[in-house]
């Protein structure tokens, strides 16, 4: 009987494990610890070169104005970009996959001055970036530190003044390039 149960209990372990193995949504994706992608993108209004940012911890943040975790993490993701200026928290705007508006462009500038965003931001209408980086769910964000090295990745909403987040890009940014 204590056998049975024991085997039982190892047996139950390890299902969970391969059941929790394969529900990696990608926190530790294929890019961690590699060069972060480089990418150049202007959408008319606002352009933006990742290279140009070498030197600094980088928040590069995929979001849109339709997805509701996205704006749910807003309002600290910007206060953390405020009281961390050491940081630069880089917002790549994008239209809905999965219900394309014909103003979509016009419903994220709109959305950005409603509620007055005051992250550096650019909108890629061809969803080109967020490819590069595999992103597939949003918001997602990565951290790339001063080498461009991308060093880790959030999925979904996070609060970004949190402790935990606040003490890590802390000591990311002091790391030397």
């Amino acid at each position: 009987m204590l056998i049975r149960g024991w085997r039982s209990r190892w047996g139950a372990v390890a299902v969970a494990a391969i059941l929790l193995a394969g529900c990696d949504r990608g926190s530790a994706p294929r890019l961690v610890d590699k060069p972060a992608p480089e990418f150049k993108l202007n959408d008319g209004k606002d352009s933006v070169d990742l290279a140009q940012m070498r030197g600094r911890v980088v928040v590069l943040n995929f979001w849109g104005p339709w997805c509701p975790a996205c704006l749910l993490e807003l309002p600290s993701l910007m206060a953390m970009q405020n009281g961390m200026p050491q940081v630069t928290v880089l917002a790549i705007g994008v239209p809905d996959p999965e219900a394309p508006s014909p103003d979509a462009e016009g419903d994220y500038r709109r959305f950005l001055t409603t509620h007055h965003v005051n992250l550096m931001t650019v909108y890629d209408g061809a969803m080109r970036v967020n490819q590069m980086y595999g992103t597939q769910q949003f918001p997602e964000t990565y951290i790339i530190d001063k080498r461009g090295v991308l060093r880790r990745k959030f999925v979904g909403a996070q609060v970004w003044t949190s402790a935990e987040i606040s003490k890590y890009l802390q000591a990311l940014s002091k790391e030397n390039s």
